[in-house]
């Protein structure tokens, strides 16, 4: 079992509630989920949740945590893979397609917490911007790197190619979804780097 990062070995039962949580929030939505079914499935008792999470919403934001450490992983991968920054864009979208190919796909994990959570200043909203945050700004430096002129907007322009496919791959054909994706993507990267000056 993986250390944590202050060397403490996580609680097995924790890590079955949050394996627990996470497969019933993606699947089924958060607020339709109560408590008692999460410690039932998980095979805890009440005062075993209540030990690691003082309430439902503190699995929640545990659960976006630990979805958010994954796509920084997989955004990690593509990056530090020693490729040039547009081959990095394209690995990121890649990953992207195959997460929406997968199986049980149900699309964005956040924006499916944001429809649950409106409220702007809710503490699962603000997980969900600071995630969001993170992607555009990621995606805005490898932006910058391919060149400066611009590389807002058209970081802003992938999250959202970005959030079409997620919502569109939960509705239609998922290659077709994919395909149209990657070929989005492709094309803002050429079109961004045919910005560079000669």
């Amino acid at each position: 079992m993986a250390r944590s990062e202050t060397g403490i070995r996580p609680s097995e039962a924790r890590q079955r509630l949050l394996n627990t949580a996470t497969r019933i929030f993606y699947g089924e939505g958060i607020h339709s989920v109560g408590v008692d079914r999460i410690i039932t499935e998980a095979n805890v008792t009440r005062a075993t949740f209540y030990r690691h999470f003082p309430g439902k919403e503190d699995l929640v934001l545990a659960y976006l945590q630990a979805v958010d450490q994954a796509i920084r992983g997989q955004v990690e991968a593509a990056i530090t893979a020693g490729r040039p920054e547009p081959d990095a864009l394209r690995a990121v979208a890649e990953s992207i397609a195959q997460d929406i190919r997968s199986a049980g796909f149900r699309g964005c994990a956040f924006l499916n917490a944001a429809a649950e959570y409106p409220d702007p200043d809710h503490p699962v909203h603000q997980a969900v911007l600071a995630h969001r945050q993170w992607f555009l700004d990621t995606v805005g430096t490898l932006m910058a790197s391919i060149q400066k002129a611009e590389a807002e907007p058209a970081a802003r322009h992938f999250v959202m190619l970005r959030d079409g496919a997620m919502a569109a791959g939960c509705l239609f054909d998922r290659e077709l979804v994919c395909e149209t994706f990657l070929r989005g993507v492709e094309g803002l990267v050429r079109t961004h780097a045919a910005r560079r000056p000669s």
